[in-house]
């Protein structure tokens, strides 16, 4: 039974979507659920799963083409016989290529029998067409898996893009994704080589057509669909909140103790480590919970407070910086948080991430300091009122206990808030709850 390869939904504004990647090509068989395309939005990229075993018979629509929801991409020949790429009963059309592939043990596959009759009747007069005895494909889908089987097209458009932005060749980069795939990962590797191979480089780009707005030496990139919704959400937060940053600075001694004292044990006994992120997501719920409006949202004319802690937290996936939610924030432990953590990070690298996942946070947490920021003032994420800025940690001299100058592990927060709603004291009396739990932690454990 032939099943249509549909476009899901991916969010309740968007409408259109572009192909990314084919993880099969023409002839594949695949198991149920494996994911089988990369279908880009300007929200997320998502994984299109076989909805049941078979083979993948055809491929409408090519990398980077242009979708609507609900359309047809491609279509899956369900059924074990589909699955074991032998020619269907008679008038289901032979396997594509025109080639049945060999038993175990058998050596090279044979030809397709010459008797299989085509998928659709030849027009009359025509001559019946008869499969050669050849591992080419027939001109039905010689094309399509020619092309999908190139190494170019193998990689997704951010891979591609990356490679046109250095001026390289896919064909010289090792593709570590299904069947090679190079990913964009597999290119900045190849980036980061002391020396990249002179194979990697391709021709020298031709200069830019008079009136594209490109001059000498620049190359014109359109953005992808994520990059250009990032951008406009980034834009309608400043033009629609009044946003203001309040800054503190937090002392990393006692939480970094006390990771030192049971860090192995809590790796033992859930299978994750502990990081610094659940301590941070567990002081942000005690302070909403203190000040609840900095977990509200303006609404029109109306303040909607939240009685349900939903915190986002940023992470850098494959395709950009996405913001999956932690759901009921305050009902988990540390170990949930950071297991739920590394599962929405892992989806995010891996382009698994949904819109499930993105969708309806009441606070969001960014952690710059990964990356070596050591202050920032980070921007809303609408319609939230309020993000936590986290930084590097850094020693520095400070004053302590009986007025000594001691050495400690301090790291600069930073809470971006819609003034619109949130007052001044509110947001410095949120940030001093969230400094006084992170450096006497034990308080979080008893709520205090």
């Amino acid at each position: 039974m032939s099943i249509p390869l549909k476009v899901p939904s991916l969010g309740e504004s968007v409408t259109q979507a572009t192909i990314g990647a084919w993880l099969k090509k023409e002839g594949d068989p695949v198991q149920a659920d494996e994911p089988l395309v990369e279908v880009e939005s300007e929200k997320a990229t998502v994984a299109l799963p076989a909805p049941a075993a078979g083979v993948l018979r055809r491929v409408l629509k090519q990398t980077g083409d242009s979708v609507a929801i609900g359309e047809v991409v491609g279509e899956l020949e369900e059924g074990a016989a589909a699955q074991a790429g032998t020619v269907s009963p008679a008038g289901s059309g032979p396997v594509p290529g025109g080639v049945v592939p060999a038993a175990k043990g058998n050596g090279a596959p044979k030809p397709a029998a010459a008797t299989a009759r085509p998928s659709t009747p030849p027009e009359p007069g025509a001559a019946t067409p008869t499969a050669k005895p050849s591992t080419s494909t027939t001109t039905t889908t010689s094309t399509t898996t020619s092309t999908a089987g190139a190494r170019g097209t193998r990689a997704p458009p951010s891979a591609r893009r990356l490679l046109a932005e250095h001026g390289l060749v896919a064909e010289a980069v090792h593709g570590s994704g299904p069947a090679g795939q190079v990913r964009k990962e597999d290119v900045l590797r190849a980036l980061e080589a002391p020396e990249p191979s002179p194979a990697l480089r391709g021709p020298a780009p031709a200069p830019a057509p008079s009136g594209d707005g490109a001059a000498a030496g620049e190359r014109v990139v359109p953005m992808t669909a994520l990059r250009r919704t990032v951008a406009r959400r980034l834009v309608e937060a400043q033009h629609s909140a009044a946003i203001l940053t309040t800054f503190n600075e937090v002392d990393m001694s006692r939480v970094l103790a006390l990771r030192e004292r049971h860090g192995e044990a809590f790796l033992a006994r859930h299978g994750v480590k502990l990081g610094f992120m659940s301590f941070f997501v567990k002081a942000a719920v005690e302070a909403l919970r203190a000040f609840p409006t900095v977990n509200a949202e303006v609404r029109g004319t109306d303040v909607v407070y939240k009685d349900h802690y939903d915190v986002g937290v940023a992470v850098g996936g494959g395709k950009g910086l996405v913001v999956p939610v932690v759901r009921d924030a305050d009902a988990l432990s540390f170990a949930d948080i950071e297991k739920t953590i590394g599962e929405l990070a892992k989806k995010a690298r891996e382009n698994r991430i949904t819109m499930d996942d993105l969708a309806g946070g009441t606070f969001t947490i960014s952690n710059g300091g990964i990356y070596g920021s050591l202050l920032s003032t980070p921007i809303l994420n609408p319609p939230q009122s309020g993000i936590l800025g986290l930084h590097k940690i850094e020693k520095r001299a400070v004053v302590g206990e009986g007025d000594q100058v001691v050495v400690r592990p301090m790291m600069y927060l930073a809470l971006s808030y819609d003034h619109r709603i949130v007052d001044g004291r509110e947001a410095v009396s949120f940030l001093v709850r969230v400094k006084e739990a992170i450096e006497d932690p034990e308080r979080l454990l008893l709520e205090v």
